[in-house]
């Protein structure tokens, strides 16, 4: 790993006079060596700052002939040394030292931002037209010409046409053989540099170069992997790098084309960033001394070569094609977890930027397709833990920040101009304010000037890398670099994001692994940011709901700290509801929608948080009824019921306690509570009204429970909910309309209901009167009941009378009372016409098997028994007081024979008491029955009720007994009661004319 810095000022000072000195490019003759890239545009920590030569000449093929290299010399002596001979000299180290100069930070091609010449833009934006002139005068960069800051390789010398073959029959040799040692493989490296500088003037070198690229690639590929990974101990690797520039500066690229090639890309860039770093190099030479070579020198030599290799892709690269396949190699590199990786892979992503910086020269169409990638991992690792890399990063910001502007240029036209004015001056705005390592240590300081450069793509791209950066990038102050960079930039770009599910994806994804609070915090906000906005609202909240339920304690976190402003509550909460009412107008026989169940819980999550309770109270009545209806439906369903995504919940196993029901009940129990309603909460305790609820019987005997309590605790509320009733329970299905109307009609107990238009309440309830649903008849009647109290409403409900009278018919026990109350009130009011067809329908009643409809139909017409029907004894122990019973109807009652007949439904009764009377009650009566009548209809079905009576509920007996039978009955009492009526009954049936006599 480089070594940290041993000395700035001193070091920057070298480097300014070796700059000035050596490495002018205006400074070199047509026919001068051009100065090694490598020492003019790799990092100065890369670089060895003291170089020992090495011990012995060696020799080099490069330049066309044998290169003496000397041991001594300084900086100067390198100007005078062909390009490709700086490989030697600086490969091989040993005691003496040789001052390798470096750029300086402020010559000429500075890319510092220096944006003081854009007062004219300050003063009127729209003013000038925006020229690339413009630009370099923003940016501070040299406008100087390609051809004249950058020449192509030269030598001493034209090459002879002899030597020329000779290389190429030496660079043959190795095609059909193998090299073997390190000389061997060193010669063949220098003798493919040396013949590259011929290109440009020999058709020989051109064609065979081209006609050979898979060898070389082959060649080179097998040096790379015959190198050890774990250690450094030759300039092989190296010899390599340099071999790939020169090829690369004579436009022939190594690296790019074809599968075979980004393979040899691939290979190299691991072989050096996956070397131990320094510490450990260093003590490996020490376990393993290599001879002459010093690792540590060589090693940055070696680093040297490999980011000169980088820059020679892409100073004549007119489309990015090439930095955008150089980002791919070193994207995973710039993520990964060890220090020296990331470090080494940030340098040489700085310097490519760097040259690019002073030597882009666009052309459309661009092929840079991940900007946006691209500035936010640089801007990650402005952020990283680790001090080198930090400040690497910050540099390599500051080009691409200029690389961005002139891509942005080339791009935009002239329509556009002045939205990129405006993104500049924002950037002189916020670059004047601070220094530049300021500037570039606070990421959202960065995010605040790329947010106006990238578009929606680019944008995405951005907000995906920061989110896999608080992961992968495992350093707290990276992940806090990574907040301040994401809500920095959702808050500045929000609406020119298109990709919102996708975000929001990795989000949910990234939430688990994220435990630092304020982290947290600032991922939960950008949610926040998203969903508070109209446009992102419903994309948010149907994400977060394709989640599994119940929602694990990170989403449940997310829920109930959802960070927005006031006016946005009640929009989201809105939002969230409708979700769950538009479930409710399905079919009901078809499966429950999954997004039912999830806004279920995320209400029940939204409510146990608070932070939307001002929009939970304005909200109530329309949360409170759809939770109730959301009950309904939920009633002895299991998940199973539920139409659940496939995929949704693989690897996990559903609990059998999770059911739609309890997320229903637990949400309508958080509503009470997050809105004070605390008594009607307790009142629900108190009379099982929760289980009252969940029963599929007695569901609206929960509903008016709970609604009869909201009006006795909390008027307001209860009168709000009936407000949002009246239009409610025109929509929905059959469950939806039912616990609408079950809630409504408790509510019509209010004084206020009487201000009700009629059309929403009686003329309501009259359509409910007819409605094929029992449970609405019986609603309406309960309504009714309520209204009646109020004297002026008392005339239209007495238009009423023929449609309740119909319902006294009705087989309901429920509604027949309900009718009759209602009956009760009106009488006094009632013409002849009107009390006559109800008396007649009363009358029917009698032959109904509740008795307590019997009863309330005696007090509504006020009967009063006389004493004769009194009997506290059993009529079978007492014949005389039923005797007199029994006459007392001879002589009140019409219609004996009806009367004998519903006697006769008793004697099926199954307990003993009710059939032995009954038995007992025919045989008396008989002889108060006229014969004629009872000539006429026979006896036949009286002997048979009697014979027939179904004693399948006493022991030892089953099925319907003869009348043999019924005279051995285990029972002596009944056998003898049912004996003598047998024979009165057979009695009256023998001797039609004559009046039957039995004493009372």
């Amino acid at each position: 790993m480089p070594l940290p810095y041993r000395g700035r000022g001193s070091r920057l000072a070298s480097s300014r006079v070796a700059s000035t000195s050596v490495h002018s490019p205006r400074r070199a003759g047509r026919g001068a060596p051009w100065s090694s890239h490598a020492l003019r545009l790799t990092r100065r920590r890369h670089s060895s700052e003291q170089v020992p030569p090495g011990p012995e000449p060696q020799a080099d093929f490069r330049s066309g002939k044998w290169l003496q290299e000397h041991a001594g010399g300084d900086a100067r002596d390198s100007q005078q040394t062909a390009r490709a001979g700086m490989g030697s000299r600086h490969r091989i180290c040993s005691q003496e030292e040789v001052v390798i100069p470096c750029d300086s930070d402020n010559d000429s091609g500075s890319v510092d931002l220096q944006l003081s010449n854009l007062e004219d833009i300050k003063k009127d934006p729209s003013s000038l037209e925006l020229t690339d002139s413009d630009i370099f005068d923003i940016t501070g960069l040299s406008q100087e010409s390609f051809i004249d800051s950058f020449r192509h390789l030269t030598q001493q010398g034209p090459v002879s046409e002899a030597n020329v073959e000779r290389l190429i029959q030496s660079i043959q040799e190795v095609f059909n053989g193998e090299l073997q040692s390190e000389f061997e493989k060193l010669t063949f490296l220098r003798s493919l540099s040396s013949l590259s500088q011929t290109l440009p003037y020999d058709e020989t070198t051109e064609s065979f170069i081209h006609s050979h690229i898979t060898d070389i690639v082959h060649v080179l590929n097998m040096l790379i992997e015959e190198e050890p990974l774990h250690s450094l101990f030759s300039s092989v690797r190296q010899e390599v790098f340099i071999t790939i520039a020169n090829l690369s500066y004579q436009d022939i690229h190594l690296l790019f084309g074809s599968e075979d090639r980004a393979d040899l890309f691939s290979l190299i860039t691991k072989s050096i960033i996956t070397l131990p770093s320094v510490e450990t190099l260093i003590q490996l030479q020490e376990i393993m001394p290599s001879g002459s070579y010093n690792t540590e020198c060589l090693y940055r030599q070696t680093f040297q070569a490999f980011s000169e290799m980088l820059q020679s892709l892409v100073v004549k690269d007119p489309h990015l094609e090439n930095l955008d396949t150089i980002f791919k190699q070193m994207d995973p590199w710039l993520q990964s977890t060890k220090d020296h990786e990331r470090e080494r892979a940030t340098a040489s992503m700085a310097q490519v930027l760097k040259c690019l910086s002073r030597h882009l020269s666009l052309k459309l169409p661009l092929r840079f397709q991940r900007l946006g990638h691209f500035v936010a991992l640089m801007a990650l690792l402005c952020g990283d833990s680790v001090t080198e890399v930090a400040e690497e990063a910050a540099e390599g910001m500051h080009c691409l920040l200029h690389v961005t502007l002139r891509l942005k240029c080339t791009i935009y036209d002239k329509k556009n101009h002045p939205n990129l004015r405006r993104a500049m001056k924002k950037c002189q705005e916020l670059l004047e304010l601070y220094s530049i390592k300021q500037f570039y240590s606070c990421p959202f300081k960065i995010a605040q000037i790329f947010e106006a450069f990238l578009n929606s793509n680019e944008l995405f791209q951005f907000v995906m890398t920061t989110l896999d950066g608080l992961e992968n990038l495992k350093h707290p102050c990276t992940q806090k670099s990574a907040g301040e960079l994401l809500i920095t930039m959702v808050k500045n770009a929000e609406s020119r994001f298109e990709k919102v599910p996708e975000i929001m994806g990795v989000i949910c994804a990234r939430l688990s692994i994220i435990s630092q609070p304020r982290v947290r915090r600032q991922i939960i906000n950008t949610v926040s940011l998203f969903i508070s906005r109209p446009k992102y609202t419903d994309i948010v909240i149907g994400h977060l709901l394709c989640h599994p339920v119940p929602y694990d304690r990170h989403l449940a976190e997310l829920w109930r700290t959802l960070e927005v402003e006031l006016p946005s509550t009640t929009w989201i909460l809105w939002r969230l509801l409708r979700k769950l009412q538009k479930c409710h107008n399905e079919p009901t026989h078809e499966k429950m929608a999954y997004v039912a169940v999830a806004a279920t819980d995320a209400l029940y999550e939204v409510f146990v948080g608070n932070r939307l309770q001002a929009a939970t109270f304005r909200l109530f009545p329309q949360l409170l009824m759809t939770l109730l209806i959301q009950i309904h439906h939920s009633i002895g369903l299991t998940m199973s019921d539920v139409a659940v995504p496939s995929g949704l919940y693989t690897g996990q196993e559903m609990s059998s306690e999770v059911t739609p029901l309890c997320f229903a009940i637990q949400a309508t129990k958080s509503l009470l509570l997050r809105t004070l309603c605390w008594q009607e909460f307790n009142i629900m305790e108190k009379n099982k009204g929760w289980t009252l609820l969940e029963g599929k019987e007695c569901h609206l005997q929960g509903v008016s429970l709970l609604a009869n309590a909201l009006l006795e605790r909390n008027h307001l509320l209860a009168q709000k909910v009936m407000y949002l009733l009246v239009p409610l329970l025109n929509r929905g299905n059959d469950k939806h309309k039912l616990t609408s109307a079950g809630f409504f009609v408790e509510l019509l107990q209010s004084p206020v209901a009487r201000r009700l238009p009629s059309i929403y309440s009686i003329v309501r309830l009259k359509d409910w009167l007819h409605h094929g649903n029992r449970v609405f008849k019986f609603l309406a009647l309960r309504g009714l009941c309520y209204l009646i109290k109020h004297q002026d409403m008392r005339e239209d409900i007495r238009s009423l009378l023929p449609c309740i009278l119909d319902l006294l018919c009705e087989t309901d026990e429920k509604i027949v009372l309900l009718a009759i109350q209602i009956l009760l009130q009106l009488v006094g009011t009632m013409d002849f016409t009107t009390l006559t067809a109800m008396m007649k329908t009363l009358f029917t009643l009698f032959g109904d098997e509740s008795r307590q409809v019997l009863t309330i139909c005696a007090q509504f017409l006020k009967w009063k028994l006389p004493q004769e029907v009194y009997c506290k004894d059993p009529w079978y122990i007492s014949p005389s007081e039923a005797g007199t019973v029994c006459k007392f109807f001879g002589k009140k009652c019409q219609g004996k024979v009806n009367l004998l007949a519903q006697t006769l439904m008793f004697s099926k009764n199954a307990k003993l008491p009710i059939r032995r009377a009954a038995v007992l009650f025919v045989g008396l009566l008989l002889k108060y029955v006229d014969c004629s009548e009872l000539r006429t209809k026979g006896t036949d079905w009286i002997e048979n009720e009697i014979i027939s009576i179904d004693l399948h509920l006493q022991p030892g007996f089953c099925g319907h007994l003869d009348l043999k039978a019924l005279l051995h009955d285990p029972e002596p009492s009944l056998c003898i009661i049912a004996s003598q009526a047998l024979f009165r009954v057979q009695k009256v049936g023998a001797e039609p004319d004559s009046r039957q006599s039995i004493p009372g």
